[in-house]
């Protein structure tokens, strides 16, 4: 009887096709929620989110099929933690987007991937990094009487979960072929939103712009990155991965701009700036760290 437990790692693809899957995966997380905060007024962050897990799950279970009943608690363990993830991971980052607006709100949660290389590698550089990271935030931020911190600690969750999302990502990737990971991880966080979508659907606020919007969010912010980042996961270390996902707040300011009608100000867009440079310095430097 064949085992679930990790197949041996394909060759590794091309980098160009890498590139580029990761360029589309970010570009499609970054519409997806764009489109999913015009269901905001209706179901809110937590209703949007409860319907894309339902989405994935709905999609990604009929095409990976994980035989989740034979399942080693080794196996388990990861994919239980990763649903949660994606549940906590995305409710705060929507409620940042629904408070801040989808620039700052992503460029917050982008502090996940630099935490995730700062632990990696400890160096006086990578000292100042954070410390620049940090500059770069109050600079988007610009903290005042009228900061909205409930806003700001909704993307800081994000962000915490994000450095998890990577993470757990990678382990379970290695223990459970194809996309039967995301599959069950999906399922586990559709099981988490059920009372949402229970609770939602009695008080009928599910209106058809609403529920259009928040699948919508479902398919771009969630199969299509969840798929492309766990096969991606497996070919990249986790530390280019996270280089490349400095492109992210770039790509959320301008689905902003184009779909929201969100302008950033030039002391927000240095700030962007500022956070996306302390983290390509410090994950180039892991990378290349690892490989030496």
């Amino acid at each position: 009887m064949t085992t679930l437990e990790a197949r041996p790692q394909a060759r590794p693809t091309g980098f160009p096709a890498s590139i580029a899957t990761m360029l589309f995966s970010g570009t499609s997380t970054q519409v997806g929620a764009a489109v999913g905060a015009h269901a905001f007024g209706t179901i809110g962050p937590v209703g949007v989110v409860a319907v894309r897990q339902l989405v994935a799950a709905c999609v990604l279970l009929p095409v990976a099929r994980p035989p989740m009943h034979r399942f080693t608690w080794r196996q388990w363990w990861p994919t239980l933690l990763l649903g949660l993830v994606f549940a906590v991971m995305n409710l705060g980052l929507y409620t940042a987007v629904d408070r801040l607006g989808l620039a700052l709100a992503v460029t917050l949660e982008f502090l996940g991937p630099l935490g995730v290389a700062l632990v990696r590698s400890r160096t006086r550089l990578d000292a100042v990094c954070a410390v620049f990271a940090g500059a770069g935030v109050v600079v988007l931020m610009a903290p005042g009487p009228s900061t909205d911190w409930p806003g700001i600690a909704a993307g800081l969750v994000g962000a915490a979960c994000w450095a998890a999302y990577i993470l757990l990502n990678a382990e379970v990737g290695a223990r459970i072929p194809g996309l039967q990971a995301p599959a069950a991880a999906s399922t586990v966080s559709v099981v988490l939103c059920l009372p949402v979508l229970i609770a939602l659907g009695v008080q009928g606020r599910f209106s058809t712009t609403a529920l259009a919007a928040a699948i919508g969010a479902g398919i771009c912010s969630s199969v299509v990155p969840y798929a492309c980042d766990v096969m991606m996961l497996r070919r990249v270390p986790a530390q280019f991965f996270g280089v490349f996902m400095s492109v992210n707040p770039v790509l959320a300011s301008l689905v902003g701009i184009v779909v929201l009608g969100e302008v950033l100000e030039a002391r927000e867009w240095l700030g962007v700036v500022m956070v996306i440079a302390a983290n390509v310095v410090t994950t180039s430097r892991t990378a290349i760290g690892a490989r030496t």
